[in-house]
């Protein structure tokens, strides 16, 4: 068992890429896509992500990686209104980026970690230089 992850963007197209890339670099460990409205279209759905969170967690919690705003919100209602109670003291929405945030948090979650040192992993992931400067 390991630590889930469901990935909210308002793209259902967003979410799935960044579960595809997740899951290249953490074979085995459950990630979940939770993009788009319940209409297809762009928006996040909070029943959408209630499900995804259902379907990552193994019982070792599941982090919830979000894109914007009220994504966020739609997360919130979901962990508080639509999953079983039982479950939401093992939920949490990470403050990370959702694309590094989600790699990171899945390679964490590999090697067998906790919520909490996913959850770090993730928020760790702001702060990754990409580019160094010239000559440094």
């Amino acid at each position: 068992m390991s630590v889930g992850l469901v990935v909210v963007s308002h793209s259902a197209k967003i979410a799935e890429g960044v579960v595809e890339l997740a899951g290249q670099m953490a074979k085995g460990v459950r990630i979940q896509a939770a993009g788009g409205a319940d209409d297809g279209g762009i928006g996040t759905d909070a029943t959408l992500i209630a499900e995804a969170i259902a379907a990552a967690d193994q019982g070792d919690g599941v982090l919830v990686l979000v894109d914007l705003g009220s994504a966020v919100l739609s997360a919130q209602l979901a962990i508080d209104e639509l999953i079983e109670e039982e479950t939401r003291d093992r939920v949490r929405i990470a403050e990370a980026p959702v694309v590094e945030g989600a790699v990171v948090a899945a390679i964490q979650a590999s090697t067998g970690s906790g919520l909490d040192e996913v959850d770090q992993a993730a928020r760790d992931a702001a702060t990754m230089v990409k580019v160094k400067e010239p000559g440094g």
